[in-house]
């Protein structure tokens, strides 16, 4: 997204530049510095150019010209829940796969801007969501601060030299935003492309999901050799955790100077901690990411997510994010009851129900929408599109989405509830 008003609407408040500019020892801890505390074949087409202009003329009664998705993080009233859904620009979509195999390497999709502009603006395209995420990976920012990766067809992402020591500490570097210009510029010309209609969505890892990675060597079903860490060599572990804090804070800020306007934080493997090791091994360095960002983009509404959260969900209020995300695991009554009123949360309809007739799926989004209430709540799936969802279904999930309309299900319920006292 590239345009020169970006520092004025982006809610940030930064001292690492204008967005068109770049950022740029002994075993001991403390001196190794980690001591713990051509986008011309993009063009909107005349349909979507059409949509757009429907809606700015059916929100133009609003009192804010802001996404109808950044009101609901805030928790502002709104006509109805906004929509997006995890991962919906990806491989399910048949115009993805045709792109792929004319680019098969998934690190030249995700790291070439105009490749990472037409993969995230196809859902945009084809459903009109609420949210346009760019197209990206928690793992993207990994080698602008030291860690280099692959990502094998079978294995996924591989790390070339897992951190597992004091040694291994020392290729660490702080990050050079420089090396991810790809991600700036893509969302520069996002923000461009989709205005105010929709909110663009950019994303990090959380500091304990990314560190699995590094210290595993690449994806793991056990965490058996990070959990380890955490009783065998803390130190080194601590010093990790906070130096990915650090460059991830960067990045986030980075993202809004570049025209996010919302940030999703993915502790996608903080479930796999039990409560009080979470609070330990998680929770302090997100808090500080939180913080720091809070501080100098306060405007800027922030999601925290994790896989399998049903046991966390009032510890991740505590970090001071705006948004919750709920997987489908948690009854989306009983989180919204334990949360309480005063914060937003996102979900939870599970992936699968994609699969199920549109009647069960129009059925599933209404009681989530009903027990989620109208206020603070962003619609979306408990975790992120499966591969072979039907792009009909993905349809139906946002036209559902937008046929709703608080006032009309208030007034009704008013009358109702009149009815039975008269």
């Amino acid at each position: 997204m590239g345009f020169s008003v970006l520092m004025a609407t982006s809610g940030c408040s930064s001292s690492y530049g204008t967005p068109a500019l770049g950022w740029k020892s002994s075993t001991s801890l403390a001196q190794l510095g980690f001591i713990p505390n051509g986008l011309n074949a993009i063009r909107t087409s005349r349909k979507t150019a059409n949509f757009i202009r429907a809606c700015a003329s059916s929100s133009s009664s609003s009192s804010s010209s802001e996404p109808l998705l950044v009101r609901a993080a805030r928790r502002e009233r709104v006509s109805r829940p906004p929509a997006w859904m995890m991962r919906q620009a990806g491989r399910y979509m048949a115009i993805y796969r045709k792109l792929a195999e004319k680019h098969p390497s998934f690190r030249e999709r995700s790291e070439t801007t105009d490749l990472i502009v037409e993969i995230s603006l196809q859902p945009w395209e084809a459903f009109h969501p609420d949210g346009v995420i760019i197209f990206s990976d928690i793992l993207t920012p990994l080698p602008a601060f030291g860690v280099q990766f692959d990502i094998e067809e079978v294995r996924g992402p591989v790390i070339q030299s897992p951190i597992r020591s004091e040694e291994g500490l020392r290729t660490l570097h702080s990050i050079d935003l420089e090396k991810l210009q790809f991600v700036g510029n893509s969302l520069k010309i996002l923000r461009k492309e989709v205005g105010e209609q929709a909110a663009v969505l950019g994303f990090v890892g959380a500091p304990w999901t990314i560190a699995t990675y590094i210290v595993e060597g690449g994806t793991t079903r056990t965490y058996t050799t990070i959990k380890g860490m955490c009783h065998t060599a803390p130190h080194v572990l601590k010093a990790l955790l906070s130096h990915l804090t650090k460059a991830i804070t960067e990045y986030i800020i980075y993202q809004v100077e570049s025209g996010a306007h919302c940030i999703q934080i993915f502790d996608s493997w903080g479930g796999q901690l039990p409560p009080h090791m979470w609070e330990t091994w998680s929770k302090p360095y997100i808090d500080e990411i939180v913080s720091v960002v809070k501080r100098k983009c306060p405007q800027t509404p922030l999601v925290l997510y994790i896989n399998g959260n049903g046991g966390l969900i009032e510890r991740m209020k505590t970090t001071g994010v705006d948004v919750i995300g709920l997987d489908w695991t948690v009854d989306m009554a009983d989180g919204r009851k334990r949360l309480g009123s005063d914060i937003s949360i996102q979900g939870n309809v599970d992936p699968a129900t994609l699969f199920c007739p549109l009647s069960a799926l129009t059925d599933e989004i209404n009681r989530v929408v009903r027990s989620a209430g109208p206020k603070g709540h962003i619609l979306n799936l408990g975790h992120g599109v499966l591969v072979g969802t039907p792009e009909e279904a993905v349809a139906h999930f946002f036209e559902v989405a937008r046929s709703f309309n608080f006032d009309t299900i208030e007034n009704h319920a008013a009358a109702q509830a009149s009815k039975v006292t008269a």
